[in-house]
């Protein structure tokens, strides 16, 4: 371990995250797809205005010129008259040079904001399709610096360092071919001095780049493990835990520390070193080009004139021009290297596979004839069938009635480490199904596979149909899910309500909230439905939070219903009229329930009792209390269910 990795408590080395190498022709790629016209508009104004900057030397070369023909015989008047075309010329070039750089730093704002958004929203569409995996293992707030710090380094690359590129360059390849016009001697020895600096940046640059990289990755770490404190701050106060939390923190940030510190000590070295051998160089030229003048030295050039004082004095002037711009594009080098960083992560998460979703399966809103006939309906009716492609081009329309069985179902999260086995589940329409267990026993994964969360190893039919052939949009459409985590939007009551339909009205939503015991406390609010939530709700007690979550499980109206410990943060008091509600819900529904209070489940038709991912007893209530087997033991209190 370095000595700097020593000096810092905690630091310890991580991983070394590179850009790829097609990460920057992919950036161009995507600014060219969302401006194909406007992006050359304003290459072709930075190039011009480059191209302008770059070419006085050349009228000073020939005003000098003029002025040595005309010395000897002192006719100024005749020399003025020459001259003043010149400077007309060239302010002509500078005004339209003005009028280029104008147009295109209007452009470039209004392309870098473009392209930004774009991104973002891109980037965001994405995510909305990537699988619960992908969240699973994944920090939040590593994917949040995505849109943060990644992004913000785009804005610097696309705003200041691409134009700055294109036109440093436009200006070095002009300045270089001048040179090479009027003296070729001179030119090989700027070169000479070009490779010394571009070994100099590919030594220097090449550790700030890696850094800079790394500094990219360590940013990531350190507001994911801020965002995980920030969710769970009630818990470390709770266990006293701030202290182990200010040393996980130190360990994270005395990395970005190092990191940062070492890609910065890399770039600032290089604009130093670059200036100064721009400075030797400049002497260097002014030295070898008077020694060659003196010496008679003929001119190696395409002009054909011979070294003279017009020809070197423009040419000190380019070489400091030339150094200059080599100097500028070393100095963008660290936003170069941290953007190219940031679009590598940002192009990272755009790449993630989404879900796969190929079935041809879709639901749709139904009607039957008189008959039995089912067909679909344009409007909302209340009842829903599924819609079924046939191989001769047909349909064949299957109602939905809530028949869900699991056949010889095994699952693992990884490879190595199965979870369930061999599980067979039969629920069928209008039964409430029951699982209990311990924590880790495989319950809450049964009800992910059933909405597709995870693709499972055996069978899973919803009214006779693979799930894997059902759409999954339309699947989880067709499942109302409550689940022990309550998650809250930013927004009224009302719209946290809907959020389970949005063509759903108020009176629709008011009806829910009743229905499930919510209407009570809601209307007790100083602003009743219209109550902004904000931070998941926390102006709510946490039995309140759930209720809503109910109320919009409700609202949905879906005919299968998965109870994940709805009532688990739900008071004894407050559970008994929550009950009364999900019994009127739970009509006619085919229903899952998962809890750990057995009097939630006593009603169930079937409960299955699961033991590390096996269902080791399955009957009802009464069944299993007179098996007096693990369900009576749990509920009699032998032992604790966890």
């Amino acid at each position: 371990m370095s000595a700097e990795a020593k000096a810092m408590p905690g630091a310890k080395p991580h991983s070394r995250p590179k850009a790829k190498k097609g990460t920057f022709p992919r950036l161009i790629k995507t600014l060219f797809k969302f401006y194909p016209v406007l992006l050359p508009v304003t290459m072709a104004c930075i190039l011009f205005s480059s191209a302008v900057s770059a070419i006085p030397s050349l009228f000073i070369q020939k005003i000098i010129q003029i002025i040595e023909q005309n010395y000897a015989l002192g006719d100024w008047e005749t020399a003025f008259s020459l001259i003043l075309p010149q400077v007309m010329i060239l302010a002509t070039f500078y005004l339209l040079s003005l009028l280029s750089m104008l147009l295109y730093t209007q452009l470039m704002a209004y392309i870098t904001q473009g392209f930004l958004f774009k991104l973002r929203r891109t980037m965001f569409d994405g995510m909305q399709s990537l699988p619960i995996r992908y969240f699973d293992t994944h920090k939040h707030g590593d994917i949040m610096s995505h849109y943060t710090n990644d992004i913000d380094t785009l804005r610097q690359l696309v705003s200041q360092s691409l134009p700055q590129l294109l036109k440093s360059g436009m200006i070095v390849s002009v300045l270089l071919g001048i040179m090479m016009y009027y003296c070729g001697w001179l030119t090989l020895l700027l070169l000479l001095g070009v490779v010394a600096m571009v070994t100099v940046s590919r030594k220097v640059g090449g550790g700030s780049a890696r850094y800079f990289v790394r500094q990219q990755a360590a940013l990531g770490h350190v507001e994911g493990y801020i965002q995980e404190m920030m969710n769970g701050q009630r818990v470390v106060k709770v266990f006293c835990h701030e202290e182990e939390s200010k040393a996980g923190f130190d360990e994270l940030n005395d990395a970005l520390y190092l990191d940062s510190r070492r890609a910065n000590t890399y770039a600032n070295m290089l604009g130093p070193i670059i200036f100064n051998i721009g400075n030797v160089l400049y002497v260097l030229v002014a030295l070898v080009g008077g020694l060659l003048m003196l010496a008679k030295v003929p001119n190696f050039s395409f002009s054909g004139m011979p070294l003279g004082i017009s020809i070197i004095v423009p040419f000190l002037n380019m070489t400091k021009q030339f150094t200059g711009n080599i100097n500028t594009l070393s100095q963008q080098l660290n936003s170069i290297i941290m953007g190219l960083a940031g679009a590598d992560r940002v192009f990272t998460l755009m790449a993630e596979a989404p879900e796969v979703d190929d079935g041809p399966v879709t639901l749709v809103n139904a009607k039957i004839s008189g008959d039995g006939q089912i067909s679909e309906s344009p409007v909302r009716t209340g009842l829903w069938a599924w819609k079924c492609p046939q191989e001769d081009g047909g349909v064949k329309y299957v109602k939905l009635e809530g028949n869900v069985e699991l056949v010889n179902v095994d699952f693992a999260y990884e490879p190595d480490k199965p979870v369930l086995h061999q599980i067979s589940v039969y629920a069928r329409p209008g039964q409430k199904v029951a699982f209990v267990g311990a924590t880790g026993a495989g319950k809450t994964t049964i009800t992910n596979l059933l909405n597709r969360f995870y693709e499972a190893n055996g069978q899973i039919t919803y009214d006779g149909i693979d799930i894997k052939k059902i759409k999954k949009a339309d699947l989880r459409r067709s499942l109302g899910i409550v689940l022990q985590d309550t998650d809250l939007f930013s927004g009224t009551i009302m719209e946290n309500i809907r959020y389970g339909r949005l063509d759903a009205g108020d009176d629709d939503c008011r009806a829910a909230a009743a229905l499930v015991g919510a209407d009570d406390f809601i209307t007790r609010l100083p602003d009743g439905y219209n109550t902004m939530l904000t931070n998941n709700g926390a102006n709510l007690s946490q039995g309140q939070r759930q209720l809503l979550a109910i109320a919009r499980a409700a609202v949905a109206d879906p005919p299968v219903m998965i109870l994940d410990e709805a009532t688990s943060s739900i008071d004894t008091r407050t559970e008994a009229a929550v009950q009364r509600g999900m019994y009127k819900l739970m009509e006619g529904r085919t229903v899952f329930v998962i809890a750990h209070r057995l009097s939630t489940v006593m009603n169930s038709d079937v409960i299955m009792v699961l033991e590390n991912g096996r269902i080791i007893e399955r009957g009802s209530h009464e069944k299993l209390i007179a098996e007096r087997g693990t369900y009576y033991q749990l509920y009699t209190g032998v032992f604790e269910l966890e």
